[in-house]
């Protein structure tokens, strides 16, 4: 019940977010761009100012579906911000920009996310039974009471932990860089700043309440699987 609970807890935190996220993004898409560059241009400018000529630029289906892809390198963009001339649009492409100079630049952060990938996968799997098991399979739950099997969560939830917090870093890292080339290659006006920024450190903020999230259920299991010894 208790990680029924802090999963519901931060799913209606995430959903708040989530919605905070794409009002902004709706906002600032009506605000165009004093450069008029496309998303899709802004994201080539951004590539070849850093040198970059090996990253593909997509335009991919959905909204806020935007992403770089290290395995083939692409820079994924929703058509909204592919297509989009806008504050907003801008500030996504440069931000996923951010993730291809990190990976041209080697940046460790961003190496140690991607490698982590494979046993994440496992791990999430692993961690989606427990969640299942402990909303619609309660009577049994009695099962990982069991300190081997307690071992085996506390492990795949180290993990996935590990990984959204190792996320954090790269992604502000990203922001970061993606905002400072906004202004320096004279992108937006001055004025457009701030409007780029708060888009972005909402972005980021999901990012953060993930690794709350994963954080506070490795402290349970890991109470949890504590608390098994003194019976």
């Amino acid at each position: 019940m208790m990680l029924f609970v802090i999963g519901i807890f931060f799913m209606v935190v995430s959903l708040i977010v989530g919605w905070s996220l794409k009002s902004a993004f709706e906002k600032y898409s009506r605000y165009p761009l004093s450069s008029g560059l496309s998303g899709r241009e802004i994201a080539e400018k951004m590539l070849h100012d850093n040198g970059i000529y090996d990253v593909r630029v997509m335009s991919v289906p959905g909204r806020l579906t935007d992403h770089y892809n290290p395995a083939n390198k692409t820079v994924n963009l929703s058509p909204e911000v592919y297509g989009g001339r806008s504050i907003s649009a801008a500030a996504v492409a440069a931000h996923e920009c951010g993730h291809a100079v990190q990976h041209a630049t080697a940046y460790r952060w961003l190496g140690f996310r991607s490698a982590m990938v494979p046993i994440v996968n496992i791990s999430s799997s692993i961690m989606n039974f427990v969640f299942l098991a402990s909303m619609f399979l309660g009577f049994a739950f009695h099962l990982f009471d069991s300190r081997v099997i307690l071992a085996i969560i506390v492990v795949a939830q180290g993990i996935i932990t590990l990984f959204s917090l190792v996320t954090l870093p790269v992604e502000f890292d990203a922001t970061r860089r993606g905002l400072a080339w906004i202004e320096t290659a004279g992108v937006a006006a001055p004025a457009e700043m701030p409007k780029a920024r708060h888009a972005l450190r909402l972005a980021a903020t999901t990012y953060v309440v993930n690794a709350l999230y994963a954080l506070t259920t490795l402290i349970y299991f890991i109470l949890r699987f504590l608390g098994s010894d003194r019976r």
